[in-house]
């Protein structure tokens, strides 16, 4: 496949990372908003959206799953980024010069034990990447970023401290979306639906439509809830369900599900990527 895969954020970034894995032959482009990444694979200036939807740290990314349901565009692959976080320098600077390290403010708290042990100050930036350009431009040897190896190969910094995040498994789920819902089975590991609905304003309703995937034993791995256009009364749901729609038993539990249902939006029929074991 050619053609470009947009982001959020700079070059260097985890998205960015995201999209060599997954991505190889695609040109990463850069927007300064999901909402700007969207917009590009709508107008056609990018083929494709790389954008992180949840981090097993943090939770979820709660503008993409806003943004999701009114993007027109669809999920057709997913991938996983293990979140290694470097201490990035200019050349010449050793650990022992390092004052203040540089980052967004979710991964300096993940890298805390580190600085606290070196006596380094964290400084918040509004993206990784970012901050390693900005440290790269600014060339003085007491400052440092947190970010990704390739930002490092990107912007020409030197790792002086590798992996130095607390926790050892954060890792941050992306996908992959296009103009085109794509439903053919592919992959080795099965299928994924995720889809969005909004419940009928009747008791036990969402109890109720739940029931058909029980009974059809249908595994759900995913449901989320968030306001529809900030209202108390009215709720969407985001949910992922392990099949495709063609499936005899997903067939049945989304047939229940339409009953108890205002209404039922397929996102994506992708295959699961071999980071979910």
């Amino acid at each position: 496949m050619t053609g470009k895969i947009a982001i959020q954020g700079e070059l260097g970034s985890y998205s960015h990372e995201a999209c060599r894995n997954a991505r190889p032959g695609l040109e990463v482009l850069p927007c300064r908003t999901f909402e700007d990444a969207i917009d590009a694979v709508r107008s056609g200036t990018a083929q494709q959206a790389m954008l992180p939807v949840e981090n097993s740290t943090y939770g979820r990314v709660a503008d993409i799953h806003r943004l999701l349901p009114h993007s027109g565009l669809h999920i057709v692959d997913e991938a996983f980024v293990r979140v290694h976080i470097n201490l990035l320098a200019v050349p010449g600077a050793t650990l022992a010069d390092i004052q203040e390290a540089h980052s967004h403010l979710v991964l300096l708290p993940q890298c805390a034990t580190f600085l606290r042990e070196h006596q380094i100050r964290g400084r918040v930036s509004p993206d990784n990447a970012r901050a390693a350009r900005e440290v790269a431009e600014r060339a003085d040897i007491q400052h440092a970023a947190l970010a990704s190896e390739l930002a490092g190969e990107i912007y020409g910094l030197n790792v002086l401290a590798r992996h130095i995040e607390d926790e050892g498994n954060n890792t941050t789920r992306f996908v992959i979306m296009s103009p085109e819902l794509n439903t053919t089975r592919r992959g080795a590991h099965g299928m994924i639906t995720s889809f969005v609905f909004q419940v009928r304003n009747i008791p036990a309703a969402l109890y109720k439509a739940m029931g058909g995937f029980a009974t059809n034993g249908v595994n759900m791995t995913k449901l989320e809830s968030y306001m529809v256009d900030g209202s108390f009364t009215a709720t969407q749901f985001y949910a992922d369900i392990d099949g495709h729609p063609d499936d005899a038993n997903v067939k049945l539990a989304l047939d229940e599900l339409a009953y108890f249902t205002t209404n039922i939006e397929i996102l994506g029929v992708f295959p699961a990527d071999n980071g979910r074991f």
